[in-house]
């Protein structure tokens, strides 16, 4: 029976780094095409500093 041989570190991390490479075209060419979108934490933190400045403004006036 034939085994294969292991994978190389060189051939494991280069299809890593096309990984990541096409990954990150893609997102370039979704971005191109209008469909950016903004992820959820940046909402959620913008939402809590609306509601934290509105409270401070009760609160302080």
């Amino acid at each position: 029976m034939i085994f294969p041989e292991p994978p190389t570190p060189g051939a494991q991390r280069q299809s890593w780094l096309e990984r990541r490479r096409d990954k990150i075209r893609d997102e370039i060419e979704r971005n191109r095409r209008g469909e950016y979108t903004v992820p959820t934490w940046v909402l959620a933190l913008a939402l809590a500093l609306i509601v934290g400045a509105w409270a401070a403004l009760v609160i302080f006036a």
